[in-house]
């Protein structure tokens, strides 16, 4: 990426809350996570598709190879610096007709992060459409203030994804911006901007991965979480995950899963 495209990143991030990254990573990947997602669905056939936590990803060789691509980690680094860790990732895969909509609420919201040193990549697996529930934001407000989750108002879990959103009274929908993206596409986020996303109700597949990368010097205030290391050195004492090995039948394969063994 050239300088003058990192300076233009930075700066709409910076004046607006978030910015765009166009063909970030190949579509053989964007490909990979899709698969992934159908795979995670045999594994927890339980689970709804946009509810695929950290939990279930962070001992994944596959999620470890993607978080940890360059190209990923070099557009985090624009933003947090050169000691990176992955706090949590996080696929929101919506099904056609079926996937729910996220109200409006903001990340730093949910997370035990001290300082609030964090930045999200919403990598898109495939296109993500006004049509089938794309991300959508109300620029500026990431210099509002960050709403307590007790300041904020229950929702019907059978409609959305996150269990509470801002109260309809502090949102102003007509500034919203959609973030349509293409496969391979990455939008960056702060995460104090105001954001969310309606159901896909579209005959398409929507599916993309959050990933929260954090500098190494932001604790984790939440016992026993198992973060990624991935670049630079660990300068707090947060728990960190194993490299996984790639256990055939265990494991989804993906192009270059060998070297995980």
């Amino acid at each position: 990426m050239s300088t003058a495209n990192k300076i233009s990143l930075r700066q709409d991030y910076d004046q607006h809350g978030f910015v765009i990254a166009r063909n970030v990573i190949d579509a053989g990947l964007a490909v990979e996570m899709v698969d992934h997602i159908a795979w995670l669905s045999e594994k927890y056939p339980d689970v709804r598709p946009e509810m695929y936590h950290h939990n279930m990803l962070v001992h994944d060789p596959f999620i470890h190879r993607l978080v940890g691509d360059n190209r990923l980690l070099d557009i985090a680094e624009q933003f947090i610096g050169s000691d990176i860790a992955l706090f949590a990732a996080h696929y929101i895969a919506k099904d056609p007709k079926k996937g729910r909509a996220v109200d409006w609420h903001q990340d730093g919201s949910y997370w035990p992060l001290k300082p609030m040193e964090v930045t999200t990549l919403w990598v898109a697996g495939t296109p993500s459409s006004v049509e089938n529930g794309c991300m959508r934001v109300l620029p500026g407000t990431q210099n509002n203030k960050l709403f307590k989750r007790s300041e904020m108002v229950d929702v019907d879990r059978k409609k959305y994804v996150l269990e509470k959103g801002i109260h309809p009274n502090q949102i102003d929908e007509s500034t919203a911006v959609d973030l349509e993206l293409g496969a391979g596409d990455v939008s960056i986020h702060n995460p104090v901007i105001i954001h969310g996303s309606n159901a896909n109700l579209s005959d398409q597949w929507r599916v993309g991965l959050t990933l929260r990368y954090i500098p190494t010097s932001t604790r984790v205030l939440k016992e026993d979480h198992v973060n990624i290391l991935l670049r630079g050195k660990a300068d707090v004492e947060n728990i960190y995950a194993e490299r996984p090995s790639y256990i055939a039948g265990e494991h989804m394969p993906f192009t270059g899963c060998e070297a995980w063994v």
